[in-house]
């Protein structure tokens, strides 16, 4: 059992199966086996996250969708291998907010394959990761629909998966209604979502 960090080569590519041996604090990711350490979110990822998760819960309350926001295992699988065994699994994500349609796909330890709509909120420890990493990974692994939120400027990317790839469908600013596309119904007004204090 480990029990701490430290006691992992973090240049090594773990699977899943090994992941779930792990019993220490610190949040984790596995990217395609390797190791991403996650820092505890500051104040305003968290007020945009709960900012909004207020009327997407809201809107799928007693609906077949199921929204779920971070810490929540998404073990995404490589298109080449349709295996579900553990030690088959090299990528377990945390999306700070994930929508799952499919409840094929959910059991007790999380999600496991693609959720539909995955929303990530940019923080300076995570910009790259979300921007470039988890951008490729999602497109390549069937995210039908992807947001990244940029905290500071107050504005959204929405990205939708046509033929394969993302293609950029809207930049929403701070005085905008956004909708996810794959849930037109959805209205989510962005003057909440970024209220200043």
């Amino acid at each position: 059992m480990i029990t701490s960090i430290n006691e992992l080569d973090l240049s090594k590519k773990y699977s899943y199966a090994e992941y779930l041996t792990w019993q220490f604090a610190d949040r984790i990711e596995l990217l395609g086996g390797y190791i991403r350490q996650m820092s505890a979110p500051n104040r305003n990822h968290q007020k945009i996250l709960r900012n909004i998760v207020r009327p997407i819960n809201n809107f799928f309350y007693k609906s077949p969708c199921q929204l779920f926001i971070a810490p929540f295992d998404v073990r995404l699988l490589d298109k080449e291998k349709s295996l579900r065994a553990d030690k088959d699994i090299y990528t377990v994500v945390q999306p700070d907010l994930c929508v799952i349609c499919d409840k094929s796909k959910l059991d007790d330890r999380g999600c496991i394959g693609s959720p539909d709509f995955i929303v990530e909120i940019l923080s300076p420890n995570n910009s790259k990761t979300d921007l470039k990493d988890k951008f490729k990974l999602y497109e390549e692994c069937g995210v039908l629909e992807y947001w990244i939120i940029y905290p500071s400027d107050k504005i959204i990317h929405k990205f939708l998966l046509e033929n394969g790839h993302y293609q950029l469908k809207d930049v929403y600013s701070p005085t905008d209604d956004a909708y996810p596309t794959l849930f037109p119904t959805l209205l989510i007004q962005l003057t909440d979502v970024f209220e200043d204090e």
